[in-house]
């Protein structure tokens, strides 16, 4: 029996693509996570010679925090698991304001998060830091895939089958599709805030380190430890069938996202904070924006449930 020359040359095509597909996401992926790592070093070096002033610390937190609302707020509970409905301005404020954090546009975010809930702790997650065998090096291995090792695997080549409906989506496609744009835009804004407030170019290059760089890189290392370190260590209220843990002590940085043992509890929940102590900002601004009418549908927990 011959082979078909036309299949094999279209296969050959695919390797070719799938080839290339992976080279440029690991590049994507040593820019993302290199050039923030070296903008905080620089940064530590420079307020250690110079120190900082109450303009930096103002754009880094307001930076963060607008970002970390976008990603624990909208990447997260809205595109991810639909917790809440909105209208094409709430939504675009959340993708715009996820992808200023640049941790991937929204179709490859919530389709990542997607696969990690439907194998959670399994053969399958992308991010699970108990798949590399036991003992102590294996642990470390499985730490720091789980932290940031994964984003260099060359991404999940089966992300579309989790999010058809954002693909079919055609605001948050468009919205998807201008990625490079906001991820710029997030690094404009503090530049621009500092120059302008300064009148310099210096002041516009502190904006850019520490409403920037500085703002990815410590954002990053908060969220990517909800997927290692949530998963290693961590009070489980709940019995799941993965090892979610909650780190109280994360809560505010995290915006809410380190209750992940709740949040594997009950994921479709736009509040992640089962109990009255528990520190839960995403979802103290979900329910503000459902009291102005902005956001609708909240999925809130009906009745409390029974912590074993």
């Amino acid at each position: 029996m011959t082979s078909n020359p036309a299949t094999i040359e279209s296969g050959t095509v695919s390797v070719e693509r799938a080839t290339r597909q992976f080279r440029l996401q690991r590049r994507v992926a040593y820019a993302s996570v290199g050039i923030p790592a070296i903008g905080f070093v620089v940064a530590m070096v420079l307020a250690a010679e110079h120190g900082i002033g109450w303009m930096e610390v103002s754009l880094l937190a307001s930076m963060y925090f607008l970002t970390a609302i976008g990603i624990e707020g909208g990447m997260h509970r809205f595109f991810s698991h639909h917790a809440f409905k909105a209208g094409p301005i709430v939504t675009a404020f959340f993708a715009i304001a996820g992808s200023m954090a640049v941790q991937g546009p929204v179709l490859f975010w919530a389709a990542t998060h997607r696969k990690h809930h439907a194998f959670a702790d399994l053969p399958g997650d992308p991010h699970s830091p108990r798949l590399h065998g036991t003992g102590f090096f294996n642990g470390l291995r499985g730490l720091w895939h789980a932290h940031v090792g994964w984003l260099f695997t060359g991404g999940q080549p089966d992300w579309s089958r989790y999010v058809p409906d954002l693909l079919a989506d055609r605001w948050v496609f468009r919205l998807n599709q201008y990625y490079p744009f906001w991820v710029l835009l997030g690094l404009i804004v503090p530049a621009a805030i500092g120059g302008a407030v300064t009148g310099s170019w210096e002041g516009a290059g502190s904006g850019l380190l520490w409403g920037g760089l500085v703002r990815i890189f410590l954002l990053d290392q908060v969220v990517w430890s909800v997927n290692s370190f949530a998963h290693i260590v961590g009070r489980r209220a709940y019995a799941t069938k993965c090892n979610s843990g909650n780190i109280a002590f994360m809560s505010l940085l995290s915006v809410g996202g380190s209750w992940h043992n709740n949040h594997h509890f009950r994921p479709l929940y736009a509040r992640n904070d089962h109990q009255p102590w528990q520190l839960d900002p995403s979802g103290w601004f979900i329910e503000l924006l459902a009291a102005f009418g902005l956001v609708w549908g909240v999925r809130r927990p009906k009745d409390k449930a029974q912590a074993v």
